[in-house]
């Protein structure tokens, strides 16, 4: 498989800015130079097409101001070489994106290095001795506390990056390849863990970056389809379908298996669902269920570890839940519930928060307080903070009851001195 060619790194921030084509990014370039009153800069499809190419030129200062007010990365993170360094590979300042997730020392570094010019320095194993840990990571995320394996994804992700500027060939690409699944790891984590989602924004980015290093298509399809979370779950509707197109697009490169087209339309299901389209989204959730139900000659990649038709009805029920529709509801969450594996405590979370919600909507407060009271202590066993956000949902659901007894226990719970500083620390 040839390597891809082009200045990916550019490509992959433009993609991941919702731009899909060389002309779209030009258009928003010129927008950005009259709304900074440079009005007499205009950027062509062509200037695009020279800095996507193999060689990029070094854009010019107020070429250089427009790409980074649009792209909101600093250009030595998109591929361009310096005029007076043109055998460096790229470097930016450090930290960046794990910057505020991890101590310093653990920052992320920010730049993928160029392949090496000569056959490369590491041994033709390099990429596959990486991506073993890469994979023991997928596997600690469902267990080992999100603020502790951040930083040793963190760590990971810059030997990886440091790697790839002395391997070439397959040893690249296979680097490449598990070097992006670390980063989506660490922008998971951020974003539905954490709760950090302008640092798993620019995660993503170079997420995207390292995937196209690799010409992986199916795990570009996959970081775009995290991304489309971030606008999707602040109700950035249009922003949200542009990363879904992007998602899709890549995708249908893969060519995708059936879980992977299903988990497409569950999370552009969840951006409607945030958005207030209830019904198209539970359009897009039937569709999923065809989808899976079909099947497909296609296998899964073996990270798609995070979705199953038991978290594709836990999407439905969460819609379901916003729709209003509290008694298919209740059947599909409680049957999710009924299906989850006992490691799958994340999950569960959701799930009892959701199902507390239906309760209360349902008017049945000790039920609901019942359920949350089970949240909090998977709580405490497995931190979630997407868990914690249903949890606290749920609650604000029982305030016409919140004098009872059963909902002063939650909040005693909800608000003790150790979950309060515990999760003011994570």
């Amino acid at each position: 498989m040839p390597r891809p060619t082009g200045n990916t790194a550019l490509k992959a921030a433009r993609q991941a800015a919702g731009l899909s084509s060389q002309q779209a990014f030009a258009d928003a370039l010129s927008r950005a130079a009259r709304q900074l009153g440079m009005g007499k800069v205009i950027v062509s499809t062509r200037q695009i097409r020279r800095w996507e190419s193999d060689t990029p030129p070094w854009p010019q200062d107020d070429y250089q101001q427009l790409l980074t007010h649009v792209l909101h990365l600093p250009v030595e993170q998109l591929g361009f070489r310096p005029p007076w360094a043109p055998n460096a590979t790229p470097t930016s300042p450090p930290p960046t994106a794990l910057a505020r997730t991890a101590p310093a020392p653990t920052a992320l570094r920010a730049a993928l290095p160029r392949p090496a010019q000569a056959s490369g320095s590491q041994p033709p194993t390099i990429g596959a001795d990486f991506a073993i840990v890469t994979e023991a990571h997928r596997r600690l995320y469902w267990s080992v506390a999100p603020a502790t394996l951040v930083q040793a994804v963190a760590e990971h992700a810059n030997l990886g990056t440091a790697l790839l500027g002395e391997t070439s060939g397959v040893a690249r690409r296979v680097l490449a390849s598990a070097l992006a699944e670390s980063l989506l790891l660490a922008a998971r984590i951020q974003f539905f863990d954490l709760r950090q989602a302008d640092l798993a924004d620019a995660t993503l980015v170079r997420a995207l970056q390292a995937a196209g290093e690799a010409d992986d298509s199916l795990l570009g399809a996959a970081v775009l389809g995290h991304a489309a979370f971030i606008p999707g779950w602040a109700g950035r509707r249009d922003d949200a379908l542009e990363r879904m197109q992007a998602a899709r697009t890549y995708a249908r490169r893969g060519p995708a298996s059936a879980e992977l087209l299903a988990w497409l339309d569950a999370v552009e299901a969840e951006c409607l669902t945030r958005c207030g389209d209830h019904r198209a989204a539970l359009a897009l959730l039937h569709h999923a269920e065809d989808t899976l139900t079909a099947g497909g000659e296609h296998s899964s990649p073996d990270w798609l570890t995070w979705f199953s038709p038991v978290r594709l009805a836990a999407f439905k029920g969460n819609t379901e839940l916003l729709a209003g529709h509290l008694p298919q509801a209740r059947t599909t969450l409680e049957g999710v519930l009924g299906s989850l594996a006992t490691a799958d405590g994340k999950q569960r979370v959701v799930v009892l928060g959701d199902l507390a919600a239906v309760e209360a909507a349902s008017g049945r407060p000790d039920e609901a307080c019942s359920l949350l009271e089970q949240a909090l202590d998977q709580l405490a066993v497995t931190w979630y903070a997407t868990g914690m956000d249903r949890v606290r949902e749920a609650r604000r659901a029982l305030a016409k009851w919140q004098d009872t007894a059963a909902v002063q226990r939650v909040d005693d719970r909800l608000y003790s001195w150790s979950a309060t500083l515990s999760s003011l620390q994570r």
